[in-house]
């Protein structure tokens, strides 16, 4: 049966049962939208899996914890979200996930920009770790620099100041690429 045939509160009462069946709907349903959200913070493509798979089993895992209100979506994206953001810290265990020293980068002028949503997330996978992390919160998922700054623990600062690098290097990587494209490099 198509999953959108099943009401969205039927389908997380099935899933509160552990019924297998609601919950490969409920995978069905959300996995393609939340694995562009993994993509966002990931480095690659088998990095987004892995860190989807593992955002489903705490989702199944704590779907006691919904209480019904506000968005499920929201609240399947918070868990996403931060099972990327634990994922990516596991992986760095010695090494800061942001970085408070900023390189110099060359002053970018605007120009317009015409690339595909496939080249801006590639763009977005070579920033540094912690500028990608920064950059997909503030601008993915809306949160305030004093927020970001509260779930990784650093200072405003350093999360306006990651912030900065990402729209800096992105500016310049997309600069480079609308030259190549255009025959101008």
């Amino acid at each position: 049966m198509d999953k959108e045939l099943f009401p969205e509160e039927e389908v997380i009462e099935g899933c509160k049962k552990k019924k297998r069946y609601y919950q490969e709907l409920l995978y069905r349903r959300f996995a393609p939208k939340m694995y562009g959200v993994c993509l966002s913070y990931a480095q690659n493509r088998e990095q987004a899996s892995d860190i989807l798979h593992d955002s489903f089993l705490k989702i199944f895992r704590n779907i006691q914890s919904y209480q019904n209100k506000g968005s499920f979506e929201g609240w399947i994206r918070r868990i996403v979200t931060n099972t990327a953001i634990d994922h990516i810290r596991r992986k760095s265990k010695n090494v800061p996930l942001i970085n408070d020293e900023i390189p110099e980068v060359e002053e970018i002028y605007e120009e317009p920009v015409a690339i595909s949503m496939n080249e801006l997330h590639q763009q977005v996978a070579r920033l540094p770790e912690g500028a990608r992390i920064v950059f997909n919160l503030y601008t993915l998922e809306g949160m305030t620099h004093h927020e970001i700054a509260e779930k990784l623990n650093i200072t405003t600062g350093t999360s306006k100041s990651q912030f900065s690098r990402a729209r800096q290097l992105l500016q310049g990587w997309v600069k480079e690429l609308i030259q190549k494209k255009n025959g101008l490099s």
